[in-house]
């Protein structure tokens, strides 16, 4: 269970990776998009997320609720937001910095909300 629980993390962290580097791809860019690597990282952040839960929920250690809830909270505004501007031709300069924060607070509340700090 612990090697399942390891390459769900894995998946989970990769897709915040491609998310963040969709978005930091565009920092210079005076138009914005959603671009793929920012819905399939959207996407394959969350889907490991929940998979990554369940498997923790399905094992012997706490769960830190809270935490999920905040950050199941914040991925699922990211990928709807995500989602619905994904065919338009370009997005704004707010929705983009909008995203970018969302995605460095969601990796924060994983990094800082520590199980020492519940």
């Amino acid at each position: 269970m612990d090697t399942l629980r390891l390459i769900l993390l894995l998946v989970h962290l990769l897709g915040f990776a491609a998310l963040l580097g969709g978005l930091l791809t565009q920092v210079r860019l005076p138009e914005k998009v959603v671009n793929p690597m920012m819905r399939d990282g959207a996407g394959t952040a969350f889907l490991a997320g929940l998979a990554l839960v369940g498997v923790l929920e399905a094992g012997d250690g706490e769960v830190n609720h809270a935490k999920v809830g905040v950050k199941l909270a914040v991925g699922l505004v990211i990928l709807v937001l995500v989602m619905a501007n994904t065919r338009k031709e370009r997005i704004p300069q707010g929705l983009w910095a909008g995203l970018l924060l969302l995605t460095v607070a969601n990796v924060a509340v994983a990094l800082f909300w520590s199980p020492a700090h519940q």
